[in-house]
């Protein structure tokens, strides 16, 4: 790299921490301090180093950083599916995150297997400097093990003593509520994994509204997360004489949709239809979707800072700053209506 070094001297190789230092009229540790701890030495001399530096083109290497730090400037994302649009969008919140800190981001897609995802985490494990792990499909005793192993924070689950952010049932309650108020007094739900926390978090929302609001529930059974799992969702909402039929996500909703189409059942006149996550897309199907609305970009960003947090030791696996019992870690969700949903059939 050019760069001017002391008396106006072109430098033509790449400038050092010491050529830092030596334009600065500091020793070698004072330049390094005020260049990555800069609150250990005074305002001035700290202006007066990161000048020096600008002026030398001087850039720290990756190999030194990851030296004084202890640190390979890595952490994964592990999500379920990444042709799940909601976890793309989880992957370029927790990415922009990282990139504003210096982190880079690699990615592990387990395709909806546990014994993947204990494989991937063992790959991981002394390789990163952390994981974030959104929607594990583990049970509790695993995930826990694994927070003891490796800095860690969990998307969408609630296990004692492990980090995690996670989101609300306000939508749901808010579809059950806004069904009933278009006369629907029977409503179908099409589960998702049976190993999913958020399914069960998700159907006991709908179950509790559906007693507390006097509308008959019936339960689908558990479908797999993805659009070609909605033609057999939307054939059983059917038969069970719903009027309105929740899915789990929007892709089983998409599904869903599809088979009506196919099938010449008018929506939302003969059955009305709600998604989950507000993927991109649910706004262009026909109808749109009406759907519950996830902001997956903040939980990406909002996992990824926890991570960090944890690894600098301010939100600790033990920490309640970090646990799930921070009201902090849970973000809201809400209810986008569209066109899927109308009044019930007479």
């Amino acid at each position: 790299m050019h760069a001017l070094a002391g008396g106006g001297r072109r430098m033509t190789r790449r400038a050092t921490l010491a050529d830092v230092a030596r334009r600065a009229g500091v020793s070698v540790s004072t330049a390094s301090r005020a260049l990555h701890r800069p609150g250990r030495v005074s305002a001035g001399t700290t202006a007066r180093v990161q000048q020096a530096a600008d002026e030398l083109g001087y850039v720290p290497s990756a190999a030194a950083r990851q030296v004084r730090s202890g640190r390979s400037g890595t952490v994964a994302l592990v999500v379920p599916d990444l042709t799940n649009p909601f976890f793309m969008a989880l992957v370029r919140g927790s990415t922009r995150h990282l990139r504003e800190h210096d982190m880079v981001q690699v990615v592990a897609d387990v395709e909806e297997e546990p014994r993947s995802e204990e494989q991937v985490l063992e790959a991981l494990a002394g390789r990163v400097d952390g994981i974030v792990l959104a929607a594990s499909r583990l049970d509790r005793a695993a995930l826990a093990a694994w927070t003891r192993r490796v800095p860690l924070v969990a998307i969408n689950r609630d296990v004692a003593d492990v980090p995690t952010v996670r989101t609300g049932t306000q939508g749901v309650v808010a579809a059950v509520e806004h069904l009933h108020e278009r006369g629907h007094r029977h409503v179908a739900y099409a589960r998702g994994p049976a190993t999913s926390w958020s399914e069960e978090r998700r159907r006991r929302a709908v179950v509790e509204t559906c007693a507390r609001l006097g509308t008959r529930f019936s339960d689908l059974g558990h479908h797999a997360p993805r659009r070609d799992a909605g033609p057999a969702a939307a054939d059983a909402a059917r038969r069970s004489g719903a009027s309105a039929l929740l899915a789990y996500n929007d892709l089983i909703a998409f599904g869903a949709l599809d088979r009506l189409t196919e099938s010449g059942v008018p929506v939302p006149g003969e059955l009305s239809v709600v998604g989950h996550d507000d993927v991109f897309g649910a706004d262009l199907t026909t109808p749109a979707l009406t759907t519950v609305a996830v902001p997956a970009e903040e939980l990406g960003a909002r996992a990824a800072a926890r991570l960090l947090a944890v690894l600098d030791g301010a939100g600790g696996a033990t920490g309640a700053d970090a646990t799930s019992s921070d009201p902090g870690a849970e973000l809201p969700t809400r209810l986008v209506v569209r066109d899927s949903t109308g009044p019930a059939a007479r």
